[in-house]
């Protein structure tokens, strides 16, 4: 489940397996020894220029414990070739809209997810504008009023 432990400004991270992520994370959420039973965020990093870095995506998750009163961060890679990890939606319900701006913004599918549609872009909206390869300078189809 884990490939990797580091720490980040004294935080504890953990490199989660791509494979394993949902029953890991439903784990965390269940052990009573851990008791992380808020997910804080979810966000993508695109190191498309960071040639030490062996996957382009990043998914990072914090957890937090209220009542253990502390945090955890799992960070989880997934190639350009294949950007698609298992929703956790179901573990954390607060996933189901990051999920979708993870991909809205940099088009990472989250396989099993209850509504995986743009969130803050419109639906004919071309390409995923948060990664770095996203061309800013080609033309999008205008859209008329959403009445």
């Amino acid at each position: 489940m884990v490939s990797d432990l580091a720490s980040n400004a004294g935080e504890p991270v953990v490199i989660a397996k791509k494979e394993s992520v949902k029953n890991f994370m439903a784990a965390l959420r269940a052990d009573s020894e851990f008791s992380f039973d808020l997910l804080m965020d979810l966000f993508a990093v695109d190191y498309l220029f960071w040639e030490e870095k062996e996957k382009r995506f990043e998914i990072i998750y914090n957890l937090y414990s209220l009542t253990k009163k502390h945090r955890l961060f799992i960070k989880v890679q997934v190639r350009e070739t294949d950007p698609t990890l298992d929703s956790v939606a179901g573990v954390w319900p607060a996933a189901d809209w990051y999920e979708r701006e993870a991909w809205d913004m940099f088009g990472i599918r989250f396989s099993g997810h209850p509504n995986l549609k743009r969130i803050l872009m419109y639906e004919s909206f071309k390409g995923h504008p948060l990664r770095k390869d996203y061309r800013y300078n080609e033309r999008q189809p205008i859209i008329g009023p959403l009445n």
